[in-house]
Order: structure tokens, then C-alpha cells, then sequence
């Protein structure tokens, strides 16, 4: 009679070390000159660019929430892990930084080797779409504590600004307008208040195609997070912007408050944009208020800049020239009655 080992507990040394094998094509489409490390390391190592005078750290973490049950759902993991890296690299780059280099934790029940590689596949896609390194992980394997197929992910992205470039909100006044660059969909929030508003209110099933949608709901909910990097970067660049705030949970009314200075509010033109067709259907569909849907979700809006007047032709020929898609969303204003946004 033989006794107990690891993988009769539930857990495959020889799998995670087959893992590691299949992503290290992955993770090394993502080195830059600065990564010092390898994969399968116990710490990943990175040096700093040169040319910075006094160089600041930045940090953000991030998940991705219930849209990972989408993912499960569809057996469809290959672009979860390009949301994992937008949500983390949108926020780094909201003080004015670069994203240095990139850490995952992938934690499942029982280690799939081609599901979990799939992950990782679009987390290094994520990564060079961000210019950024990623440079080590954890991959943990815990019997009986998920279901089976599914699996959680956390993102942890580093990234660097001159001390004397880092965006904050004390320059900001009302000679500021307001750019907005739009979301790919609802990117990775909202969405309990979407699937209970589509599949149980509604009934709606993942391959259905409603009238408002020219798509099965699963890719216009499955869509990727956009990443704004590369986007930015040239306007960052040339100090073109003053404030930058990544539009997630909250929607616009909790997140662009959080960069204007006490005082002053974001007056937002309501016909500078169409929203995307998925937004009034989940709307429509749960008979969610306009307050509340302003409250959960981006409405079709990414990314807000906030940029002086005078410095507004030179932003919008950077972004001609990337040939990327924005509007004006609004100026900036002195508040009124203590609102922080006033929908015009």
C-alpha cells in the first residue's frame, strides 16, 4: 500500500513545472534592455532607465472581477490577461508614468496547463501592447478551494516619472478642457450589475445577437480592456497634460473627481459622444436609471484628459497621428454647490 504524495493531495510538482515551460516564450516576448532576470527565478530584477534625474516609483494593482466568469464560461482565456495589464498600467499611467515591468498571480483548483498558459498568453500580449516587462509571477495550485475550470488573477505593474512630471491636480483650473478617449466596451467593471440585468432579469444566453448589438453579446462583453500607453506616452512626453484619470468602477461621476482640486467641477457635455450599444441594452434591460448606470459604468468613456486650451491643437495633432479616436468631453469649472460633475 503506498502513502500519500503531493499530487494524490491534489497538487502536480511535474505540472506547474510543465507550466513553466510552455509561458517562457511568453513572458521573454516581453523583456526589455533593462530586465536583469530570467524566468524561474525567485525574484525578478530590472534596472533603471538612465537619463531620469529623480526617478519615483509607482505602483497599482488590480483584478479583473466577475468577467472572469464570462471567461469561464465561453472556455475563452486568451484575452482575460490583457484586461489583468490595463487595469493596472491605465492606473499607473495616471500620475504621468511609464510602466516598468509587470507580476501576475494565477491561482486555481487543479492547474490546466493550456487554460493557464492562454491566461498568460494575453498577459504578455497585455504587456507589449504597454511597453512593459513582464518579469515574474505565482501560479498556485489549491485543491478544493475553486471550482473546477475556474480561476482568480491579481496584476501588480511598476512603473517610473521624473519627480518634476508627476501629475497632480494643482495646476488645474477653468482654462482646462476636457478629452476624453474612448472605451473598447465596458472594459472590466460593472459587470455583476450586467449579468444580472442580461442573463437573469432578461434571459438573455452568451450567443445571442439583441437588435442594439451587431455581435453576440459574449464578444461585446468578452471585448479587452483598453491600454491607453502607447497612446499617451508622446503627450506625456511633451507635458501636455495636466490630469489623467482612468475611468473603472464608479464611472465618471467617482472617478474625475478624484483629480480636479477642491473648488472646481467637470462640466460634461452629454451629446460630445455615442455611448456603445451595450451600455443601453444592460440599461434597457434591468431598467437601471441613468444614475445609476453613470454611477457602475465607463459609458463608452476610457480615459480623461485634462488639458490646457492653449496646449489643445498640439494634443489633438498627436493623436491624428496615431490615428486614435477621441472627443471633447467637457471643460473644467468652478463648482457649484459643491457638485464635483455637472451633466449638460
Amino acid at each position: 500500500m503506498s502513502g500519500l504524495d503531493y499530487s494524490k493531495a491534489g497538487v502536480s510538482i511535474d505540472a506547474g513545472n510543465a507550466f513553466i515551460d510552455r509561458i517562457k516564450k511568453h513572458v521573454h516576448s516581453t523583456r526589455t534592455p533593462h530586465v536583469l532576470s530570467s524566468v524561474g527565478g525567485f525574484a525578478g530584477l530590472m534596472s533603471l532607465p538612465k537619463g531620469l534625474n529623480d526617478p519615483v516609483l509607482v505602483s497599482g494593482t488590480d483584478g479583473v472581477g466577475t468577467k472572469l466568469k464570462l471567461a469561464f464560461e465561453l472556455n475563452n482565456n486568451s484575452s482575460i490577461g490583457i484586461d489583468l495589464v490595463a487595469m493596472c498600467v491605465n492606473d499607473v499611467l495616471t500620475v504621468g508614468a511609464s510602466p516598468l515591468f509587470f507580476l501576475d498571480y494565477f491561482a486555481t483548483g487543479k492547474l490546466q496547463i493550456d487554460q493557464a498558459e492562454a491566461v498568460v498568453s494575453g498577459i504578455a500580449q497585455g504587456c507589449r501592447e504597454a511597453d512593459c516587462a513582464l518579469i515574474g509571477g505565482e501560479t498556485a495550485e489549491l485543491p478544493g478551494f475553486y471550482q473546477g475550470g475556474e480561476y482568480d488573477l491579481a496584476g501588480f505593474c511598476v512603473g517610473i516619472v521624473e519627480r518634476a512630471r508627476i501629475l497632480n491636480s494643482e495646476s488645474i483650473n477653468e482654462n482646462h478642457v476636457i478629452i476624453a478617449l474612448p472605451s473598447t466596451g465596458l472594459h472590466s467593471n460593472g459587470y455583476a450589475l450586467a449579468r444580472a440585468a442580461l442573463f437573469e432579469t432578461k434571459a438573455f444566453k452568451l450567443e445571442d445577437k439583441p437588435s442594439e448589438l451587431d455581435e453576440p453579446l459574449a464578444s461585446a462583453l468578452l471585448r479587452p480592456t483598453k491600454i491607453y500607453v502607447k497612446a499617451l506616452k508622446p503627450l506625456l512626453a511633451e507635458q501636455l497634460i495636466d490630469g489623467l484619470c482612468h475611468v473603472t468602477g464608479g464611472g465618471i461621476v467617482e472617478n474625475l473627481p478624484r483629480i480636479l482640486p477642491e473648488g472646481y467641477a467637470a462640466e460634461i457635455d452629454t451629446e460630445a459622444w455615442s455611448r456603445p450599444a451595450i451600455f443601453e441594452l444592460i440599461a434597457r434591460s434591468g431598467q437601471i436609471s441613468e444614475d445609476e448606470m453613470r454611477r457602475v459604468f465607463n459609458l463608452g468613456v476610457g480615459m480623461i484628459l485634462l488639458v490646457e486650451s492653449k496646449k489643445l491643437s498640439r494634443v489633438k495633432t498627436l493623436l491624428d497621428t496615431q490615428d486614435e479616436t477621441y472627443f471633447e468631453l467637457g471643460k473644467v469649472i468652478k463648482s457649484e454647490h459643491g457638485a464635483r460633475v455637472v451633466f449638460r
